[in-house]
């Protein structure tokens, strides 16, 4: 699944070898450069919203330029979708959590197994995305979609899936 997972954009004048080369070497600075960035959020404990604000600009950013070369299945732009829907989330921004859930979860479901516990948590993640939001439809299906991988991976009687079963019956 290589080729799939370093895609690169159709286009009708295709990048070159150089180019590419070149977009998976600052994906990789700025995979680093958010790493650190992240790192020192912990270490100075620094006020959550001007960094998360940073850390935002710099997936988003990153992406915007990226996405030149890349599509969207590329593990690089998987990153760093991964991370800004995690900054997105810490800000306790639902919204943008869920736009960026939304564009993960197709390509997590093609490049991990069916039964991938990345997929199911993802899936979980988005249910209750939806249910913040007050898309119960969407929710309940998206937690359902995690049940089944859990129940597998887990087994049936797991604790994970009892309390994701309980959270249903709550919404």
């Amino acid at each position: 699944q290589d080729k799939e997972k370093l895609e690169i954009r159709k286009l009708n004048d295709p990048p070159s070898a150089e180019t590419v080369r070149d977009m998976i070497k600052y994906a990789r600075n700025v995979i680093e450069e958010f790493r650190r960035a992240k790192h020192y959020k912990y270490i100075l404990c620094l006020t959550l919203t001007p960094l998360a604000c940073e850390l935002l600009e710099i997936c988003e950013l990153s992406l915007d330029k990226m996405s030149a070369v890349f599509e969207d299945s590329n593990v690089y732009m998987l990153h760093m979708m991964y991370q800004a829907m995690g900054v997105c989330l810490y800000v306790q921004d639902w919204e943008g959590a869920l736009r960026y859930g939304q564009k993960i979860i197709r390509p997590y479901s093609k490049h991990y197994p069916s039964y991938s516990l990345n997929v199911a948590s993802m899936w979980l993640k988005l249910g209750r995305l939806y249910v913040a939001l007050e898309n119960r439809t969407a929710g309940v299906k998206a937690l359902k979609r995690a049940i089944a991988i859990m129940e597998v991976a887990h087994g049936k009687d797991h604790p994970y899936i009892s309390e994701i079963k309980k959270e249903l019956e709550d919404h």
